[in-house]
């Protein structure tokens, strides 16, 4: 066998397309409310307490990181469908519980509830169901990008429909979202021929120890956990920072468009530059860097508006940088038997860094004042940046993926220690059950022939 068409067909692009939609209008219901929840929820009964408005923030991130591994698990025996279902309507419940909420407390059990919704898991192995192993990829680039475009999004809306909807508006909104997705599950997304557990997407019971073991992947995961605290905690404060400046939140968006815009722009450049260029680690350090850098001028020209969005440009074009280039190193570094559960441990240690970051900025706000928050993040930055310059710059690999015949267990071992001793091949990862033979191999000096031949004669 040789490599098969990496282009999708129809229907692996309508899944891919309905599931990244999904995808996204969750996400836009997790995100909307991040610039401008702060400022409503000081109003609040109880919400004068900062610690509590910061655990209504990120409340969600600790019942998202506990529950998503366990729905993808319960996706493989009770079907994916059904479990992204009752996902969506535990989120939408979260949602009009938060928008009726009169205090505080009701606000972070709505958001609490919200978490629970968690479909993450369940939707990349729906996706995995839906499209072949040599597209998959492009797939779940498509529902990355769907991510970044809704934060992009929701950042300049929120301002926008806050002042016709209101937080509770914002809210309901979330809530009337889930049930559209709900519609697009139903009506767009097809129903898998075959529903089997995939190694690329899920995580495996049996990978976690050999996960948390790998010192790369935990300096990794200890990345996007500092991200998601600083995000949380920038929203934490920013809001209270632009208003002091004569912004009204209805306005916030002024700043928001423009930063985002220019940020998208600028981000493009280093990531072309690590992934074509081989300089990921360089790249990679030089954009903590450049969000610890943001962190300082925000602190130290939080009375320049001007400053203020010069800041925001900086950390958003930081922040999108790290976000593309995380994932990206986890593939690069994670076994090939182990890639979905070093995936399911990075997605969970991301939520739980939401919750992490919401409560320490909460907590430093009541207690210290606005500037402990970005003193936080820097302190947490500097800390990621020590642990960041103690990895090992990545290999220039690429995965390539191969369709096999059907062959025994024997064959299946026989064939990877093959084509493990082929020039330029790093790993090899034969799963006979899949029919499927995935390598990393350099991208320069692999002997393609070679390995070719050896497939072809299984």
């Amino acid at each position: 066998m040789s490599v098969v068409s990496t282009v999708m067909n129809p229907g692996e692009k309508r899944a891919s397309m309905g599931l990244a939609g999904i995808y996204g209008l969750r996400m836009l219901g997790l995100f909307i409310i991040l610039p401008v929840f702060a400022l409503y929820a000081e109003h609040l009964p109880g919400g004068e307490n900062h610690m509590l408005m910061g655990l209504a923030l990120g409340a969600y991130g600790l019942t998202q990181a506990i529950l998503q591994i366990p729905a993808g698990w319960l996706s493989d025996r009770y079907g994916r469908k059904p479990i992204i279902y009752i996902g969506l309507v535990v989120f939408a419940i979260g949602s009009f519980i938060a928008a009726s909420a009169d205090n505080i407390y009701l606000v972070i059990l709505g958001r609490a509830i919200q978490g629970a919704g968690a479909i993450n898991a369940a939707v990349m192995a729906l996706t995995a169901d839906l499209t072949r192993e040599e597209v998959r990829t492009k797939a779940m680039a498509m529902i990355g990008m769907t991510i970044g475009i809704t934060f992009s999004l929701s950042l300049i809306l929120s301002p926008l429909l806050h002042g016709v909807l209101g937080v509770p508006g914002l809210f309901a909104l979330t809530g009337v979202l889930a049930f559209v997705a709900i519609f697009l599950v139903r009506f767009v997304i097809p129903n898998p021929v075959i529903t089997r557990f995939h190694t690329d997407t899920e995580a495996g019971h049996g990978k976690f120890t050999e996960v948390l073991r790998n010192k790369d992947l935990l300096r990794l995961d200890f990345g996007i956990f500092t991200l998601h605290a600083i995000l949380m905690s920038v929203f934490m404060q920013v809001p209270f920072v632009l208003e002091a400046n004569g912004l009204k939140v209805e306005q916030h968006w002024q700043i928001y468009l423009p930063v985002m815009l220019i940020a998208f722009v600028l981000m493009v450049p280093p990531i072309v530059i690590a992934e074509k260029k081989a300089k990921m680690k360089q790249v990679f350090m030089l954009a903590v860097f450049l969000a610890m850098c943001a962190q300082a001028l925000l602190m130290l020209g939080q009375h320049s508006l001007w400053v203020v969005a010069a800041a925001l440009l900086v950390f958003f074009t930081s922040f999108n940088v790290l976000e593309a280039t995380l994932p990206s190193l986890i593939s690069k570094i994670a076994p090939l038997s182990a890639k979905g559960t070093a995936m399911g441990v990075y997605s969970s240690v991301q939520f739980l860094g939401a919750f992490f970051g919401a409560v320490m900025g909460g907590v430093l706000m009541q207690n210290v004042g606005g500037n402990a928050v970005f003193i936080f993040s820097i302190i947490l930055l500097a800390l990621w940046l020590l642990v960041a310059s103690t990895m090992r710059p990545p290999l220039a690999v690429s995965t390539k993926l191969f369709h096999l015949s059907p062959l025994s267990e024997s064959q299946g071992v026989q064939l990877q220690q093959s084509l493990q001793a082929v020039q330029g091949v790093r790993e090899v990862f034969v799963v006979a059950a899949e029919g499927i033979a995935c390598l990393k191999v350099d991208m320069q000096g692999y002997d393609a022939a070679a390995v070719e031949q050896l497939v072809n004669k299984v």
